[in-house]
């Protein structure tokens, strides 16, 4: 059981980029990049559902971590950084520039946190409301990356 709590730390942590010592969000954000890169070649459903997946798995790793480290939404719990960079790039065109553009949208989402982002933020408490304020940053950034691909065709 020791073990499974451990491991649950170093996913939350995103194997480890949480603990930088400045923008632990950028970092996991940058792991992000690296799980998009391994799941782009999949098809649009299959995609989604892992990504549902890692949102689920999220929920227990953030919780546990948070429980274990007695904090509230640690700076160093990062995976919900890594499935909101996932659900950004959702159906994403191939390339760095969409890369590289879904980064900088979602990290613009999630330090803004517009409405109703932040409310959330502050209501829903646990492994859940860590894991969703982020889901919905992904979704914003979704957005606005796709309209921008749409307008650049």
């Amino acid at each position: 059981m020791i073990a499974l709590r451990k491991l649950a730390h170093f996913l939350a942590f995103g194997f480890g980029a949480g603990k930088a010592p400045v923008a632990p969000g950028t970092f996991g954000t940058l792991v992000g990049i690296a799980a998009y890169l391994l799941l782009q070649p999949l098809p649009a459903l299959s995609y989604a559902v892992t990504v549902l997946a890692l949102f689920a798995l999220g929920v227990w790793l953030c919780q546990v971590t948070e429980q274990d480290l007695k904090v509230h939404d640690h700076p160093g719990i990062v995976w919900d950084e890594i499935v909101g960079y996932l659900i950004t790039m959702f159906m994403a065109p191939a390339g760095w520039v969409w890369i590289v553009a879904g980064f900088l949208l979602f990290r613009l989402f999630d330090i803004w946190k517009p409405f109703p982002i932040r409310q959330l933020e502050r209501r829903i408490q646990g492994g859940f409301g860590n894991m969703l304020d982020d889901a919905l940053a992904g979704l914003y950034s979704l957005a606005v990356l796709q309209g921008v691909v749409y307008l650049a065709k």
